[in-house]
């Protein structure tokens, strides 16, 4: 089923183009990716306010879709005339009858307004060291700018266009044609300007006329503290050139965080495991342990478990909205030896022979441990 680009927007079919662009700015910045990060939801919903306005803000678009519930209009050989002809009209052409009514299903587009430039996209991989300090680098990106030559007028030695003497401006050319419902008179685009309604004598040999030049530019991007993999970083109209004096669009840095040798992010946490021995988990033990901002200090308790989490506050990531960190969680792996010394051996057997006591000795177990490493 065909959108209904006025529910889309929440405007009434005879809303004007002032309160369809004020309601598509309102849901627009409501829906923006960029204030809801990571919800599809959203970004979908955006694309589809932006197809809205899109279609609602042309009025040759917007006149086919009141007509026809489509901006492309009437689908080929779709119901209507010539039903029952075989295709075939009795008035004739069956395309000279909607040329007639319709101006040509699309052919006669009005001069268009100013129209904003297309967003682009670069990627940027980061440490997750950078992530944790946020950094400044340079991407490159290749887009279109004003011609120098011209300085965007098309012209030789910067001449202006003029008016089109052919359409006078209007960027259409009106014939008349008779059918047989009568005379009509259709509009099509001026085949001398092409719908600008305006024409370059000398053109620009740079540019060839066009007022548009391919370059590619370096530029500084500050990445904050915090930042995380898919997270992107907006910088406003750094993106392709309008057209006809159109806003740029914007540039979108994608960061792509690359994976840590010994640590794991999960949002604002950071997860690492510490093997430690036997005696240490059952004696207990202070470790010096790699944080992502230098050593921290991680006490493990008498009688720790393999598997067990201790969890250090504020040791974690930047969070990258609002003040404070993540937590460092460490995750204690029990590492059992693969080779025992004479020594050792003796050791252990001493401790089994103690463990198999039980409650003969009041001592508890742990206290056994310690007598026995004794």
């Amino acid at each position: 089923m065909a959108k209904d680009y006025y529910e889309v927007l929440g405007v009434p079919r005879g809303a004007s183009e002032e309160e369809i662009k004020k309601a598509f700015r309102q849901l627009a910045r409501e829906h923006h990716p960029d204030r809801n990060p990571g919800d599809t939801t959203a970004e979908d919903r955006f694309k589809e306010i932006n197809e809205a306005y899109s279609v609602l803000s042309d009025p040759e678009k917007r006149a086919r879709f009141d007509q026809f519930g489509s901006a492309d209009g009437p689908a080929p050989g779709a119901g209507g005339f010539g039903g029952g002809f075989g295709g075939q009209s009795p008035f004739g052409d069956i395309g000279d009858i909607f040329d007639a009514f319709f101006g040509g299903g699309g052919g006669g587009q009005r001069r268009s307004g100013p129209a904003r430039g297309e967003d682009l996209r670069v990627d940027m991989e980061l440490t997750l060291e950078d992530c944790f300090h946020g950094v400044e680098r340079e991407v490159r990106v290749n887009r279109q700018e004003s011609c120098s030559a011209c300085q965007g007028t098309g012209g030789r030695n910067g001449e202006r266009p003029v008016r089109c003497a052919r359409c006078g401006g209007t960027g259409q050319v009106q014939q008349a044609r008779d059918t047989a419902f009568g005379r009509f008179v259709t509009a099509r685009p001026c085949p001398v300007c092409h719908g600008a309604g305006q024409t370059v004598k000398d053109p620009c040999p740079t540019c060839h006329g066009s007022g548009l030049q391919r370059r590619t530019r370096s530029l500084k991007v500050r990445i904050p503290a915090g930042v995380g993999d898919g997270a992107r970083v907006r910088l406003s109209g750094e993106g392709e050139l309008g057209q006809r004096g159109g806003p740029a669009g914007d540039l979108y840095v994608f960061v792509r965080e690359r994976a840590h040798d010994r640590l794991t992010r999960h949002g604002s946490d950071l997860h690492v495991e510490l093997g430690i021995g036997f005696p240490e988990a059952a004696l207990g033990e202070e470790f010096d342990l790699e944080g992502i901002d230098g050593p921290v200090k991680v006490k493990v308790g008498e009688g720790t478990q393999s598997g067990q989490e201790i969890r250090l506050r504020g040791k974690g990531m930047p969070h990258l909205r609002g003040g404070g960190r993540g937590d460092l969680v460490v995750h204690v792996a029990l590492r059992v030896p693969r080779r025992l010394s004479s020594e050792e051996r003796e050791l252990l057997q001493r401790l089994k022979e103690l463990h198999s006591k039980g409650g003969d000795d009041d001592k508890g177990f742990f206290g056994r441990v310690k007598d026995a490493f004794r």
